[in-house]
């Protein structure tokens, strides 16, 4: 599958990850699915990591209710999430697989290992026999 995310909204992920180092950011992503099987974020949530750590993320219950209710007011799909890794790379840790529990979203997972150049990706996660299956979406910044 193929995601797009413009690039103002690709910043604005890349600045609220560097604001909250050395934690993991966090947020949810709204927009549509195309009819040509296109992904298209539409709209960013930069939230709060209640958890306030380098090495996992939770968004409180009452954050993630506003923002559906945001993303239903502006006739928006509740798409996935995105975080940032901090200092390991953009790929779903043991932690991120064990927690994805819906097969119908996009993860995006930001590394800033490098923050001259920080990496930008998109996974999908399914369950089958038990296992977590990892297969990364195509991402696209768009100008």
């Amino acid at each position: 599958m193929l995601v797009t995310i413009n690039k103002k909204d690709f910043d604005s992920i890349v600045e609220h990850a560097k604001k909250n180092l050395p934690e993991e950011a966090c947020g949810l992503i709204a927009g549509e699915d195309l009819p040509d099987g296109t992904r298209a974020i539409r709209k960013v949530y930069l939230l709060e990591n209640v958890d306030h750590t380098n090495e996992h993320f939770s968004i409180s219950p009452k954050d993630q209710l506003a923002t559906i209710k945001d993303i239903r007011s502006n006739g928006l799909k509740p798409l996935g999430n995105w975080h940032s890794h901090p200092e390991s790379p953009s790929r779903p840790s043991e932690e991120d697989k064990r927690l994805a529990n819906d097969s119908n979203a996009s993860y995006l997972i930001l590394s800033l290992m490098d923050s001259d150049k920080p990496v930008l990706n998109a996974f999908h996660v399914e369950s089958a026999d038990g296992e977590k299956i990892v297969r990364k979406e195509e991402l696209e910044v768009l100008d």
